[in-house]
């Protein structure tokens, strides 16, 4: 199934640290803030939820951040809209 942001810019964590996932998180927002993407998804993965704590801990303080939620269809991954 396609869904609507499969065109979307995307960020994928999978095997990184929380540290590194901070780092790229805030990197990608800025980028995708720059070029005037409104929504981006961050692939965190379902395991054992340390990615998906720690990309909504990065979401919930970054400004340029308007709405985040996880997707319906993946609960692995996280729709983010940007600013504009």
């Amino acid at each position: 199934m396609i869904t609507l942001f499969s065109n979307c810019p995307t960020l994928d964590l999978h095997g990184e640290s929380s540290d590194y996932a901070r780092f790229a998180i805030n990197d990608f927002i800025n980028d995708n803030y720059k070029l005037k993407n409104e929504y981006v998804v961050i692939i965190h993965g379902k395991g054992s939820g340390i990615l998906k704590k720690a990309t909504q801990a990065v979401l919930r303080e970054n400004k340029l951040v308007d709405e985040y939620k996880i997707d319906n269809f993946n609960d692995g991954q996280t729709i983010v809209k940007i600013r504009i």
